[in-house]
């Protein structure tokens, strides 16, 4: 059974950075797609990166120049570095695992809170 395991979260200030983590097990994770997606009170669950089983990253143009997404397959484990914080990257982060045959996985999601 998969299981994916988010780290990382906290409270920093404003222009700050934080890495978050993502443990995967139970699944092929080198050729699965992942993702970390974000909840904010209120709004919408929005996009924020992915990267595919190849290591090609995309972002949202909302954090675009201030976050980078990476990989290591040999420990299953995806990466989120937030750099450049803002109050609005506020949310709860989850991490996601798109495989193949368009089957998602879903962590329980780290708080990030930005605020000084």
């Amino acid at each position: 059974q998969v299981q994916l395991v988010e780290s990382g979260g906290g409270l920093v200030q404003p222009g700050g950075s934080l890495r978050l983590t993502c443990a995967v097990s139970g699944s092929m994770f080198s050729i699965n797609t992942m993702r970390w997606s974000r909840q904010a009170p209120g709004k919408q669950r929005e996009l924020v990166a992915t990267i595919t089983s190849r290591g090609i990253p995309t972002y949202a143009d909302s954090v675009k120049g201030r976050f980078s997404i990476s990989r290591d397959n040999a420990k299953n484990t995806v990466y989120l570095q937030m750099n450049s914080l803002k109050p609005e990257d506020t949310a709860v982060y989850y991490c996601v695992q798109s495989r193949p045959d368009f089957v998602d996985s879903w962590g329980q999601g780290t708080q990030v809170t930005v605020s000084s």
